[in-house]
């Protein structure tokens, strides 16, 4: 494959195959939905953005057979998730935008019987900026319209993002 044929698409799948991602959070559920569990990854990429990949385990609809489900996941203002997910602040909101527009908004995940992955890319926030925030995973989907956060339902899971510590 020459240079020309090359599209950010090839670039992030070879991030995802075989870089170490600059960032993670490692997701567990809270009181309601304890068994959750998973990994977002958070990759540099050479375009000025973030390529997010979350892989997320037992979701509340893992013993339905055949289901699906949308989860709102979020980057939150603040990295403690102790007391139920209580001190995770507001969505990370750096520049006052209107929701769906706020830095944390990220892309629903999709729970097909209670399993999760998805990647996608945005420019909206920068390695550095989110380091020490928060990742939650929400009970129902995000609207996309209602203020400040959705309509999104109790946070159901949470992870501190944190600098991956991966040998170069």
């Amino acid at each position: 494959m020459d240079n020309q044929s090359v599209t950010p698409a090839d670039v992030f799948a070879d991030l995802l195959r075989f870089r170490a991602p600059a960032a993670v959070a490692w997701v567990r559920g809270g009181a309601s939905a304890p068994a959750i569990s998973g990994l977002v990854k958070f990759y540099q990429t050479p375009y000025q953005g973030v390529l997010v990949e979350a892989e997320i385990f037992n979701l509340p609809n893992k013993n339905v057979a055949g289901s699906s489900n949308f989860y709102a996941m979020h980057i939150h203002q603040n990295g403690d998730c102790s007391d139920n997910f209580a001190n995770t602040g507001e969505h990370y909101n750096p520049t006052n935008a209107a929701h769906p527009n706020h830095a944390g908004d990220l892309l629903p995940v999709l729970g097909n019987e209670g399993y999760a992955w998805s990647a996608f890319y945005d420019k909206r926030f920068g390695i550095d900026e989110i380091i020490g925030r928060s990742v939650i995973i929400h009970s129902q989907a995000d609207d996309f319209r209602s203020q400040p956060s959705g309509n999104s339902g109790s946070k159901i899971a949470c992870g501190t993002i944190i600098k991956a510590d991966y040998p170069d």
